[in-house]
């Protein structure tokens, strides 16, 4: 009876903890004891480090993958161990400087082959690899960018003639220059896979899952107007301090959608629910041996159901956020279609009158036109007939014109027979 106490009270005491708990995988970070290279050669535990075509420069506090000068650099830098967590947190602390106009890109690259198959590549030199990618650089022209890009090591990406196109999330960061060292930190759980820069979310998404047996690495790459692209730290932690990977994950291959089986019911169903230990009478434990094993598979029992409930606590609020979101969603929408319903009846309104007033104005101007018309038209009418009588009252007959003529040719002739005959009968002058 004194064991099952002191398991309910170490049960009851973790529970009160193991949500919160974040245990660091030692052989995956760096950085965050404040030192990089402990011994003075030059080199991480547990990391190698390679370049082209000089080695990045290990300092004590930070590693500089691409040097300011001279440009078209590269530098990686690759754990020897892989992940075996299915559930983890990453950070990563890094700083970028250069000039106006100088450029690069920064790659964290979580890969099953890691260094062989990707080296100090970049995303857009890499070619067939099996994992996850996030990428900063300068996208586009724009201040800066971080995006995401998966491959099952189907896809060729340096034969791609638009790798942009191939990112499943992103969000705009500016990186260069700031002066301080910029955290990046992207978790992966049993339901989603998130991403955030300087604490704020960039990217999240339930499609994807990478199983445990893959590889970190970091690499830089710059043209010939470089970026300095300096790493002071990169911290693995996981929730669990119990490796997840088997035979099972080392045949899976990186999933685009989620892993997470449902039962008819539409419940999700988790492996660790039916781990239940049955209770067992106190006389079986007569030593002491016996009473430890006892409790530690207990713990472990409570353990498990413990991480599965959390486990199911955040897949309900995750879907508790999403319903939420969608019904967010679904106003706003509602919401736009009846503004929109409105604004088209306004609009409709405003046409009919429109309408309305062109039809008065076109009527207006017709009668306008046809009275006009009418009116020219007497008034030609009437000037017409007054222009004909006017010259038909003014023009002589003729028989008038006829005795003009023959008068004036008499008058003609008579003068000039009077004048022949006064010319004869006058005298005649001789000198």
């Amino acid at each position: 009876m004194r064991a099952i106490g002191l398991s309910a009270a170490l049960a009851a005491l973790l529970a009160g903890n193991v949500a919160q708990a974040q245990w660091l995988i030692n052989e995956l970070s760096f950085g965050h004891s404040g030192r990089l290279d402990h011994d003075g050669h030059g080199k991480i535990p547990g990391f190698t480090i390679s370049g082209q075509p000089h080695q990045p420069e290990l300092l004590s506090n930070k590693i500089i993958l691409t040097p300011v000068a001279p440009g078209n650099q590269r530098g990686a830098i690759w754990a020897d161990s892989p992940l075996t967590r299915s559930a983890w947190t990453a950070d990563v602390d890094f700083r970028a400087n250069g000039p106006e106009r100088g450029n690069g890109n920064l790659n964290i690259w979580l890969a099953r082959q890691g260094s062989r198959d990707i080296g100090s590549n970049s995303i857009y030199t890499v070619g067939k690899f099996e994992g996850l990618g996030l990428v900063i650089d300068t996208h586009g022209g724009a201040t800066g960018m971080v995006r995401g890009f998966l491959n099952d090591g189907s896809v060729d990406y340096v034969h791609q003639h638009n790798v942009d196109k191939l990112a499943f999330g992103h969000c705009y960061y500016q990186y260069r220059n700031l002066g301080r060292p910029s955290q990046i930190k992207f978790r992966q759980t049993h339901s989603s896979f998130r991403v955030d820069i300087d604490g704020t979310l960039c990217f999240e998404t339930d499609k994807v899952s990478i199983p445990p047996g893959y590889h970190f690495g970091l690499s830089a790459a710059t043209p010939d107007t470089p970026d300095s692209f300096e790493v002071f730290k990169m911290v693995v932690m996981s929730e669990s301090t119990v490796s997840g990977e088997d035979h099972h994950d080392k045949q899976q291959k990186i999933n685009y959608e989620s892993r997470q089986t449902r039962s008819p019911g539409g419940a999700q169903e988790d492996p660790e629910a039916g781990n239940i230990m049955p209770d067992q009478p106190a006389e079986m434990y007569t030593t002491s041996s016996a009473q430890f094993q006892d409790l530690h598979n207990r713990l472990q029992s409570a353990t498990h159901l413990l991480n599965a409930v959390h486990r199911t606590n955040l897949q309900h609020r995750k879907k508790s956020d999403d319903d939420q979101e969608d019904i967010k969603h679904t106003l706003h929408e509602l919401r736009e279609q009846l503004l929109h319903s409105n604004r088209n009846d306004d609009l409709n309104h405003r046409i009919r009158e429109l309408e309305s007033e062109v039809r008065s104005l076109r009527d207006e101007i017709h009668n306008k036109l046809s009275a006009h018309q009418d009116d020219l038209h007497r008034y030609l009418g009437q000037h017409h007939t007054l222009l004909s009588h006017t010259v038909t009252s003014s023009m002589p007959g003729h028989g008038k014109l006829i005795f003009i003529i023959v008068g004036t040719q008499a008058l003609l002739v008579t003068a000039y027979v009077l004048y022949k005959k006064r010319k004869a009968n006058s005298p005649k002058k001789y000198l």
